[in-house]
């Protein structure tokens, strides 16, 4: 699931270039998925391509058919407990017989990101149906960082950080990750935390961007409360949105965060570098 999103369209091309048989699931199978048109796998085949939507269970019992692991990742939103769970219930009763889920850091009961409070709900659904299953918990991703290019026009990234360091990790190495979890043994049935190699401060950030582009970038560090009320008034976010990205801000300052290993165990090479992912996307902060 989650074909054309960031992490899962990224999956898709890692399966394809494994030559797995794969099903990519979409709420618009009419529509392109980014990056394969007439791709096709490693051994010639391609893409399956079929309509899912976790509102409708009726799509959810067609789409898994068949099918015997499940990729399941969901954009965070007000719904994602009732509507990952229903994919977890339908994979069950359709006989998957593995799920790789996209979680989150501190996706405990009581965790103070509510977003994550929810994940831990889904995998708790997972264990008591018994269902094998497998948990990534990525920090943030890099990707994301694309959406401060309308505060960086402006010379500043705003924040709640402080000078509490963020593990950002490319959704490119989630993605090889979630393909060693869906076709190699040996890593399926684990609980893994990711990241990228470093950890890096919001000001670290600022002064990278400012290099890049020749052009000064200042971090302006806000109270939490300040923060949710710039991004809902100015950047018009969602209310909850906002809310999840102070608590992860806070989350960040309480629990310092450090970089592991475990995409190098993995995959047997370094993740990327957040150095090497601002290259890439340099004409988006111009």
């Amino acid at each position: 699931m989650g074909a054309t999103g960031a992490t899962g369209n990224a999956l898709l091309h890692s399966l394809l270039a494994l030559g797995a048989p794969v099903r990519a699931l979409t709420r618009t199978p009419h529509q392109p998925i980014p990056g394969i048109g007439g791709a096709r796998g490693a051994h010639g085949a391609r893409p399956e391509v079929r309509y899912a939507d976790a509102a409708d269970p009726d799509s959810l019992r067609t789409a898994f058919e068949g099918a015997s692991r499940l990729f399941l990742t969901m954009a965070n939103g007000p719904a994602q407990v009732e509507l990952e769970t229903r994919a977890v219930d339908m994979a069950a009763h359709a006989g998957v017989e593995h799920v790789v889920k996209i979680s989150a850091p501190a996706a405990e009961p009581d965790s103070p990101v509510a977003v994550s409070r929810g994940h831990h709900a889904v995998e708790q659904r997972l264990r008591a149906l018994g269902l094998s299953h497998t948990v990534l918990r990525p920090y943030a991703f890099m990707q994301n960082l694309l959406r401060l290019a309308p505060g960086v026009a402006q010379g500043v990234i705003l924040g709640a950080m402080g000078e509490a360091p963020c593990n950002y990790i490319d959704c490119r190495d989630i993605a090889a990750v979630a393909a060693a979890a869906l076709t190699r043994p040996d890593i399926a049935g684990g609980t893994y935390a990711l990241t990228g190699p470093e950890a890096v401060t919001h000001g670290e950030l600022a002064r990278r961007i400012s290099v890049l582009t020749g052009h000064r970038i200042r971090y302006v560090n806000l109270a939490p409360d300040e923060l949710r009320d710039h991004l809902v008034r100015r950047a018009r976010m969602p209310a909850w949105l906002a809310d999840h990205v102070a608590e992860i801000q806070q989350l960040a300052v309480a629990r310092p965060e450090y970089p592991n290993d475990t995409v190098s165990r993995i995959l047997g090479r370094p993740p990327r570098t957040l150095d090497a992912f601002l290259r890439e996307h340099r004409d988006n902060f111009r």
